[in-house]
Protein backbone atom coordinates (compact mmCIF):
# COMPACT_ATOMS: atom_id res chain seq x y z
CA UNK A 1 0.00 0.00 0.00
CA UNK A 2 1.43 3.38 -1.04
CA UNK A 3 1.32 6.14 1.56
CA UNK A 4 0.44 9.53 0.07
CA UNK A 5 1.21 12.13 2.76
CA UNK A 6 -0.10 15.02 0.65
CA UNK A 7 -3.44 13.33 0.08
CA UNK A 8 -3.70 12.52 3.78
CA UNK A 9 -3.08 16.13 4.76
CA UNK A 10 -5.68 17.29 2.24
CA UNK A 11 -8.20 14.78 3.54
CA UNK A 12 -7.52 15.78 7.15
CA UNK A 13 -7.92 19.47 6.29
CA UNK A 14 -11.24 18.87 4.55
CA UNK A 15 -12.55 16.72 7.39
CA UNK A 16 -11.54 19.39 9.89
CA UNK A 17 -13.62 21.86 7.90
CA UNK A 18 -16.59 19.50 7.97
CA UNK A 19 -16.18 19.11 11.71
CA UNK A 20 -16.34 22.88 12.13
CA UNK A 21 -19.48 22.90 9.99
CA UNK A 22 -21.20 20.34 12.18
CA UNK A 23 -20.33 22.43 15.22
CA UNK A 24 -21.86 25.53 13.63
CA UNK A 25 -18.53 27.31 13.10
CA UNK A 26 -18.33 27.12 9.32
CA UNK A 27 -19.45 30.73 8.88
CA UNK A 28 -16.62 32.02 11.09
CA UNK A 29 -14.15 29.73 9.34
CA UNK A 30 -15.18 31.18 5.97
CA UNK A 31 -14.95 34.74 7.29
CA UNK A 32 -11.44 34.04 8.60
CA UNK A 33 -10.50 32.53 5.26
CA UNK A 34 -11.87 35.57 3.44
CA UNK A 35 -9.90 37.94 5.65
CA UNK A 36 -6.70 36.00 4.98
CA UNK A 37 -7.21 36.02 1.22
CA UNK A 38 -8.13 39.70 1.20
CA UNK A 39 -4.96 40.81 2.98
CA UNK A 40 -2.51 38.39 1.38
CA UNK A 41 -3.78 38.21 -2.20
CA UNK A 42 -6.15 41.15 -2.65
CA UNK A 43 -9.85 41.52 -3.29
CA UNK A 44 -9.59 40.28 -6.88
CA UNK A 45 -8.46 36.87 -5.58
CA UNK A 46 -11.38 36.61 -3.18
CA UNK A 47 -14.20 34.39 -4.43
CA UNK A 48 -16.61 32.07 -2.67
CA UNK A 49 -14.73 29.12 -4.10
CA UNK A 50 -11.37 30.49 -2.91
CA UNK A 51 -12.74 31.07 0.59
CA UNK A 52 -14.13 27.53 0.67
CA UNK A 53 -10.80 26.10 -0.45
CA UNK A 54 -8.92 28.09 2.19
CA UNK A 55 -11.37 26.93 4.88
CA UNK A 56 -11.13 23.32 3.66
CA UNK A 57 -14.83 22.83 2.91
CA UNK A 58 -17.04 22.14 -0.11
CA UNK A 59 -17.05 24.91 -2.71
CA UNK A 60 -20.84 25.07 -2.36
CA UNK A 61 -20.75 25.73 1.39
CA UNK A 62 -20.28 29.55 1.33
CA UNK A 63 -23.47 30.08 -0.65
CA UNK A 64 -25.44 28.52 2.21
CA UNK A 65 -24.24 31.22 4.61
CA UNK A 66 -23.66 34.27 2.41
CA UNK A 67 -25.69 33.70 -0.75
CA UNK A 68 -23.17 35.48 -2.94
CA UNK A 69 -19.73 37.06 -2.90
CA UNK A 70 -21.39 40.34 -1.92
CA UNK A 71 -22.72 38.62 1.17
CA UNK A 72 -19.26 37.43 2.14
CA UNK A 73 -17.73 40.87 1.51
CA UNK A 74 -20.46 42.38 3.68
CA UNK A 75 -19.58 39.98 6.48
CA UNK A 76 -15.89 40.90 6.19
CA UNK A 77 -16.70 44.62 6.27
CA UNK A 78 -18.85 44.06 9.35
CA UNK A 79 -15.90 42.45 11.13
CA UNK A 80 -13.70 45.34 10.00
CA UNK A 81 -16.00 48.01 11.41
CA UNK A 82 -16.26 46.10 14.67
CA UNK A 83 -12.48 45.94 14.91
CA UNK A 84 -12.14 49.62 14.06
CA UNK A 85 -14.66 50.55 16.76
CA UNK A 86 -12.73 48.49 19.31
CA UNK A 87 -9.46 50.07 18.17
CA UNK A 88 -10.82 53.61 18.56
CA UNK A 89 -12.39 52.84 21.94
CA UNK A 90 -9.13 51.36 23.24
CA UNK A 91 -7.10 54.33 21.99
CA UNK A 92 -9.46 56.80 23.62
CA UNK A 93 -9.41 54.92 26.93
CA UNK A 94 -5.60 54.80 26.96
CA UNK A 95 -5.05 58.44 25.92
CA UNK A 96 -2.99 60.46 28.35
CA UNK A 97 -2.08 64.13 28.40
CA UNK A 98 -2.48 67.46 30.16
CA UNK A 99 -5.60 68.12 28.08
CA UNK A 100 -7.69 64.90 28.21
CA UNK A 101 -10.16 66.04 25.52
CA UNK A 102 -7.39 66.81 23.04
CA UNK A 103 -5.46 63.67 23.98
CA UNK A 104 -8.46 61.42 23.30
CA UNK A 105 -9.18 63.04 19.94
CA UNK A 106 -5.58 62.86 18.74
CA UNK A 107 -5.12 59.29 20.02
CA UNK A 108 -8.27 58.16 18.25
CA UNK A 109 -7.12 59.80 15.02
CA UNK A 110 -3.76 58.05 15.17
CA UNK A 111 -5.52 54.74 15.93
CA UNK A 112 -7.70 55.20 12.84
CA UNK A 113 -4.61 55.61 10.68
CA UNK A 114 -2.85 52.65 12.31
CA UNK A 115 -5.86 50.46 11.58
CA UNK A 116 -5.82 51.48 7.91
CA UNK A 117 -2.08 50.86 7.61
CA UNK A 118 -2.35 47.45 9.27
CA UNK A 119 -5.35 46.38 7.13
CA UNK A 120 -5.15 48.25 3.81
CA UNK A 121 -7.27 45.89 1.70
CA UNK A 122 -9.87 45.52 4.44
CA UNK A 123 -9.93 49.29 4.98
CA UNK A 124 -10.63 49.90 1.30
CA UNK A 125 -13.37 47.27 1.33
CA UNK A 126 -15.15 48.99 4.24
CA UNK A 127 -15.81 52.02 2.06
CA UNK A 128 -16.32 50.31 -1.29
CA UNK A 129 -19.99 51.21 -1.57
CA UNK A 130 -21.68 48.99 -4.15
CA UNK A 131 -19.59 45.95 -3.19
CA UNK A 132 -21.42 45.78 0.15
CA UNK A 133 -25.02 45.17 1.17
CA UNK A 134 -25.83 48.17 3.34
CA UNK A 135 -29.31 46.82 4.04
CA UNK A 136 -27.67 44.16 6.25
CA UNK A 137 -28.44 45.26 9.86
CA UNK A 138 -25.20 43.91 11.32
CA UNK A 139 -23.10 45.98 8.91
CA UNK A 140 -25.05 49.12 9.67
CA UNK A 141 -24.76 48.57 13.42
CA UNK A 142 -21.01 47.97 13.25
CA UNK A 143 -20.46 51.07 11.11
CA UNK A 144 -22.57 53.15 13.49
CA UNK A 145 -20.54 51.89 16.43
CA UNK A 146 -17.29 52.94 14.76
CA UNK A 147 -18.74 56.33 13.85
CA UNK A 148 -20.00 56.72 17.41
CA UNK A 149 -16.48 56.25 18.75
CA UNK A 150 -15.28 59.08 16.53
CA UNK A 151 -18.11 61.47 17.37
CA UNK A 152 -17.65 60.79 21.09
CA UNK A 153 -14.12 62.21 21.07
CA UNK A 154 -15.16 65.16 18.91
CA UNK A 155 -18.07 66.17 21.18
CA UNK A 156 -16.10 67.85 24.01
CA UNK A 157 -13.94 69.74 21.51
CA UNK A 158 -17.08 70.90 19.73
CA UNK A 159 -18.51 72.22 22.98
CA UNK A 160 -15.33 74.10 23.76
CA UNK A 161 -15.53 75.72 20.33
CA UNK A 162 -19.12 76.73 20.99
CA UNK A 163 -20.48 74.31 18.38
CA UNK A 164 -23.79 73.71 20.14
CA UNK A 165 -26.12 73.62 17.13
CA UNK A 166 -26.59 70.16 15.66
CA UNK A 167 -25.60 71.11 12.11
CA UNK A 168 -22.47 72.91 13.32
CA UNK A 169 -21.43 69.93 15.43
CA UNK A 170 -22.03 67.56 12.53
CA UNK A 171 -19.92 69.77 10.26
CA UNK A 172 -17.08 69.56 12.79
CA UNK A 173 -17.44 65.78 12.98
CA UNK A 174 -17.24 65.58 9.19
CA UNK A 175 -14.15 67.80 9.22
CA UNK A 176 -12.38 65.52 11.70
CA UNK A 177 -13.37 62.36 9.81
CA UNK A 178 -12.22 63.86 6.52
CA UNK A 179 -8.87 64.68 8.15
CA UNK A 180 -8.16 61.18 9.49
CA UNK A 181 -9.82 59.27 6.65
CA UNK A 182 -8.11 61.21 3.90
CA UNK A 183 -4.73 60.88 5.61
CA UNK A 184 -5.32 57.13 5.96
CA UNK A 185 -6.05 56.68 2.26
CA UNK A 186 -2.99 58.71 1.30
CA UNK A 187 -0.90 56.62 3.69
CA UNK A 188 -1.97 53.21 2.38
CA UNK A 189 -1.61 54.42 -1.20
CA UNK A 190 2.00 55.45 -0.60
CA UNK A 191 1.31 59.06 -1.52
CA UNK A 192 2.67 60.75 1.59
CA UNK A 193 6.14 62.15 1.11
CA UNK A 194 8.29 62.46 4.20
CA UNK A 195 8.51 66.13 5.20
CA UNK A 196 11.90 65.47 6.78
CA UNK A 197 14.39 63.25 4.96
CA UNK A 198 15.97 62.36 8.29
CA UNK A 199 12.67 61.10 9.65
CA UNK A 200 12.44 57.36 10.15
CA UNK A 201 9.19 55.56 9.44
CA UNK A 202 6.04 56.85 7.74
CA UNK A 203 4.70 60.37 8.40
CA UNK A 204 2.43 60.70 11.42
CA UNK A 205 -1.07 62.14 11.39
CA UNK A 206 -0.93 65.89 12.16
CA UNK A 207 -2.75 66.57 15.42
CA UNK A 208 -6.12 68.12 14.77
CA UNK A 209 -7.18 68.92 18.34
CA UNK A 210 -4.77 71.84 18.74
CA UNK A 211 -5.90 73.29 15.41
CA UNK A 212 -9.57 73.05 16.33
CA UNK A 213 -9.03 74.53 19.78
CA UNK A 214 -7.03 77.35 18.24
CA UNK A 215 -10.06 78.21 16.13
CA UNK A 216 -8.75 76.95 12.80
Amino acid sequence: MNFDATALRRYTHVMAGKDRYHHGDLRNALVDAGLQILETEGIHALTLRAAAARAGVSHAAPAHHFGSLKGLLTALATVAFQRLADCLADASARADGSDPDAARLDASGRAYVRFARANPALFRLMFSGADLDWTEPSLGAAAEDAWGQLTAVVAPIALRRGAVARDTRQALELLVWSHVHGFSHLAISGQLAKPDLNQSGPPELPGIASLLLAGV
